[in-house]
């Protein structure tokens, strides 16, 4: 069954049914603001203990994964010397 009131389609779109709003053809795109854009911060602020989903802990997160990572291959490394020297 056909709607009562069809709206007319056109797949695309004239030049004359876009309102131009000042662009001229070479003009780069308006800039999107956005409230969520980052924010500069100090090194001090980035480098502070915070607790909870912030930037500051996700950086001291992937520092400490580091870490820990660097430390547990060491150790596997001189495990490894170690078992191969005492043979």
């Amino acid at each position: 069954m056909a709607p009562a009131n069809p709206v007319p389609f056109e797949s695309t779109p004239n030049s004359a049914s876009i309102p131009s709003a000042g662009i001229q053809a070479g003009d780069a795109p308006p800039a999107v603001v956005s409230s969520d854009a980052p924010q500069p911060v100090s090194q001090e602020e980035l480098n502070s203990w915070r607790r909870g989903f912030t930037p500051q802990a996700e950086i001291w997160n992937g520092r400490l994964a580091m870490v820990g990572l660097s430390v547990g291959l060491t150790v596997l490394l001189l495990a490894r010397l170690a078992a191969t020297h005492s043979s």
